[in-house]
């Protein structure tokens, strides 16, 4: 029975691959991956050459029943996304279930991920964490799903891009001015940085010239843990 592992990759600084990832990627027969140019990077980095499939959203099936021939014929592969871990807000769980299905085994190679690093500096207080990703690019749907968000008892954790992240705080400042939120940008790469305070603050400071550059993540306090920390 051959082996899919799924590997946790880097989210921007290279140097974040785990041992047992590096290991792993130099040992299989095969690496598929969300964009082969951002995994040839990785591999290169480290001084892999491997043969590598194309296994995206947009062909996640199609791919994974390549993936699959490959582990009936006894190689082992792996699976990356472009940046942190497979299956969260990328592509991955269609892979693992087929994989499953056709009776191989499948096994997490633990490391990076955006939602567990931003929780980790966010000093929010609260129990559970809801992990949301990107909202809807759709100004009704984004609206109607973030208030009810915002009515739950936890926090949670959005995705956004440059080009929707001002749209997203006018609406959280709408809802929720004094809403306690920290945001990632960028994170782990050159121009790291994090901005801690209320929704309307938080709002105001990236209004700021070029504050809205590069990739965001977003973690809003629950409703009743929304208890303001030193920042």
């Amino acid at each position: 029975m051959a082996t899919l592992y799924i590997i946790g990759t880097p989210i921007g600084n290279l140097g974040d691959i785990s041992l047992r990832a590096a290991e792993i990627l130099k040992t299989v027969d095969v690496v598929a991956c969300e964009d082969t140019r951002r995994t040839l990077k990785l591999l290169s980095h480290l001084g892999i050459s491997v043969r590598m499939i194309s296994c995206r959203s947009q062909n996640e099936g199609f791919a994974a029943e390549k993936v699959i021939a490959e582990l009936d014929g006894g190689k082992n592969a792996a699976f990356a996304s472009d940046a942190g871990t497979p299956a969260v807000s990328d592509p991955g769980a269609v892979l693992v279930r087929l994989a499953v299905e056709a009776g191989h085994e499948v096994i997490p190679i633990p490391g990076p991920s955006a939602f567990a690093s931003l929780v980790s500096v966010a000093g929010g207080m609260d129990k559970t964490v809801i992990f949301e990703g990107f909202l809807s690019p759709k100004a009704g749907r984004r609206r109607t799903r973030l208030r009810e968000l915002l009515e739950t008892e936890s926090a949670f954790v959005l995705y956004e891009s440059p080009f929707r992240i001002l749209k997203l705080f006018e609406d959280l400042a709408e809802f929720d001015c004094e809403r306690y939120v920290c945001v990632g940008r960028e994170m782990t790469k050159v121009h790291e940085e994090y901005l801690r305070g209320t929704a309307g603050e938080i709002y105001a400071e990236l209004g700021e010239k070029n504050r809205q550059m590069g990739e965001f993540s977003v973690y809003v306090s629950g409703k009743k843990s929304n208890k303001r920390v030193n920042y």
